[in-house]
């Protein structure tokens, strides 16, 4: 495989509105810069507003970039567009598509968005691959929420990208929609295709993304492997059963957060940097509780997302 990143991303930004003396206009994306690896799951994680959906127009080609530079499979954004469009496929958050066409004429007329020659179009193939094969003639407004969402998988893979972005894939969606929809992303990742995601379920991204970058307030803020982004989290906590009634949150300079959950149940959040779980005990004890029961548990995703995000 061509070492080459999938996406290279570099000192990209975009501002909205009239640029002034003073700056002026709202920056959406700061000067951001990274690569996404060819042939992996990469998440692309940020609150509300922190200028993903801004980074993935700019590559589907919807928005115009302020500066900086962007390439997709080596492809220049500006000086070889064509063939950069032609390299990946965005499967958006809005259903879009018209209603009055079936999903057979949905593939077949994106395909001639792309100039793809009849003889050499997948649209059968695709349906097959999402599952669809039994809807090919139906009217698409016809069809369910989980049906709709991988049409437009289907669709975004038309004239065979190497690189598929999907933007919040599974937004109100139910459980084992989700879980289909993962089993067929997992599978077109295993055929080669590199997959970019946006998700605002953490634990979506920790389970599948080999990678992750954060993007907060227009910023980069991490980019690491997924296994090394989680073990950047301090905090842990204990959940310590007692043998009596607690009077209330144990407050110690040692705790970072202390809340009694039952009336003999008291979970302590703590830096692991600056104490262990061990003193976390000892410190109840010396309060007159006599512990009955220990549990611990590790930071995940979602610990590390709200400690980054909320330090900037």
């Amino acid at each position: 495989m061509d070492t080459q990143p999938a996406i290279r991303i570099d000192n990209l930004v975009k501002r909205y509105g009239a640029k002034n003396e003073e700056g002026g206009g709202k920056l959406a994306l700061k000067g951001v810069s990274f690569d996404v690896p060819q042939g992996g799951i990469f998440g692309l994680l940020g609150p509300n507003g922190a200028g993903k959906s801004t980074l993935i127009n700019i590559l589907a080609g919807l928005v115009d970039k302020t500066d900086g530079g962007a390439e997709i499979w080596g492809f220049d954004i500006d000086r070889n567009r064509r063939n950069a469009k032609r390299s990946i496929g965005i499967v958006p958050q809005e259903i879009v598509f018209d209603p009055f066409f079936t999903p057979f004429e949905v593939l077949e007329n994106q395909a001639g968005f792309y100039g793809i020659p009849k003889a050499e179009r997948r649209s059968e193939e695709l349906l097959e691959a999402v599952r669809l094969s039994d809807k090919r003639d139906a009217y698409a407004r016809t069809l369910s929420g989980g049906m709709k969402r991988r049409l437009l998988i289907a669709k975004a893979m038309v004239h065979s990208p190497p690189i598929l972005v999907l933007d919040e894939p599974t937004a109100g969606v139910d459980v084992e929609l989700r879980r289909q929809l993962w089993e067929l992303v997992t599978e077109l990742n295993e055929q080669g295709v590199t997959i970019v995601l946006t998700t605002h379920y953490l634990e979506e991204a920790e389970e599948l993304c080999e990678r992750i970058a954060i993007i907060n307030h227009g910023e980069l803020i991490a980019n690491k492997p997924t296994r090394e982004l989680i073990g950047m989290a301090r905090e842990k906590i204990v959940s310590v059963s007692v043998d009596k009634d607690l009077a209330g949150p144990i407050m110690e300079e040692a705790f970072v957060k202390s809340e009694v959950v039952d009336p003999r149940r008291l979970d302590v959040t703590y830096d692991r940097d600056a104490t262990t779980a061990g003193q976390v005990l000892s410190l109840i004890q010396q309060h007159g509780y006599a512990i009955e029961d220990v549990t611990t548990r590790e930071a995940d995703l979602e610990d590390v997302f709200v400690q980054l995000t909320a330090a900037v």
